[in-house]
């Protein structure tokens, strides 16, 4: 191993993550001289300042926020392999857990998570990314290696595990002036007809809704694209365009005090299911199996809250 010290990996990983000497010496119970003197010796073996003063505090460097799920990872194993389990106390604990997440998952999902870490565990912070996905199929790889949990539809093909959260149904949203409304519905001739505005998730990623068009060979007038589905509601207000949305979400928009209509689809249902995935070497993990009993939670909580989805 080149005469590295092994031990300086926990030191590595307590400093990416907090990216602050003085809380990582905190959580190490190591003085701040000592900490200084462990991310010196770690910036001569990486060649890298790993942590940069902006202002008051730091800021990782792209390598440094680059190396972060690795150190993390490699701990995981090292820890497996030695038959080593770390200790996890959610009372207590300060761990930050990364997640990629739809914007339609955030806004389904955020509450009832938060409101279960912060009960358990009021030190435990969450980083949330938007879900993008790219082309590269390394990239697609990295994913579950960079966030522990990635929140999103089912289906797509990551590698690692995954469970189910809850269910819906996609309907189309359009505004109330929207003349071709007729008791409230759209035809299929309306919506083949109608210029539409859709979700993206990145280039080469279809919806179920892209699938659904694509299998009924019905080709859409598309005049916006928009990245995610939170977005699309505002986009189609005082519009001519319709969006074919998630139920769940189209509810926050549509009713009584709501500016847009909510309507059947005029074909077949296009079913959706989000879950969670994660890399199976979280299991491993104490404080992992504990954030995903969370998530279950969450799932069960919005399955009890709406009984009548699919």
């Amino acid at each position: 191993l080149g005469g590295v010290d092994l031990n300086l990996l926990t030191a590595l990983r307590v400093l990416l993550e907090e990216g602050n000497v003085t809380r990582a010496g905190q959580r190490l119970e190591l003085s701040q001289s000592a900490m200084s003197g462990a991310l010196a010796k770690l910036r001569r073996r990486f060649d890298d300042e790993l942590l940069t003063r902006n202002g008051r505090d730091y800021e990782l460097t792209p390598f440094g926020a680059e190396l972060l799920p690795e150190v993390q990872e490699t701990l995981r194993l090292i820890n497996t392999a030695l038959g080593v389990e770390e200790e996890f106390d959610p009372a207590t604990s300060e761990r930050v857990f990364r997640f990629m997440m739809s914007d339609y998952a955030i806004a389904m999902a955020h509450d009832h998570l938060l409101t279960r870490v912060r009960e358990a565990a009021p030190n435990i912070r969450l980083q949330v990314d938007h879900m993008y996905l790219g082309p590269d199929p390394r990239a697609l790889e990295r994913v579950l290696v960079d966030y522990d949990v990635l929140v999103g539809p089912l289906g797509y093909a990551f590698a690692g595990r995954s469970r189910p959260l809850w269910r819906d149904h996609f309907v189309c949203l359009v505004d109330p002036g929207n003349p071709r409304l007729a008791d409230g519905r759209l035809s299929m001739t309306d919506v083949a007809e109608l210029p539409h505005a859709v979700a993206t998730f990145g280039p080469g990623n279809l919806t179920p809704v892209d699938r659904a068009f694509g299998e009924m060979g019905l080709e859409r007038r598309i005049r916006v694209r928009v990245s995610g589905w939170l977005a699309l509601p505002f986009v189609i207000e005082g519009t001519d365009m319709v969006a074919v949305v998630p139920e769940r979400l189209a509810r926050l928009h549509a009713g009584p005090a709501g500016p847009l209509t909510m309507t059947p689809l005029p074909f077949d249902d296009i079913l959706l299911a989000e879950g969670y995935w994660f890399a199976a070497t979280r299991l491993s993990d104490p404080a992992h199996r504990w954030l995903f009993e969370r998530l279950d939670e969450v799932g069960g909580a919005l399955a009890e809250a709406d009984p009548s989805m699919p």
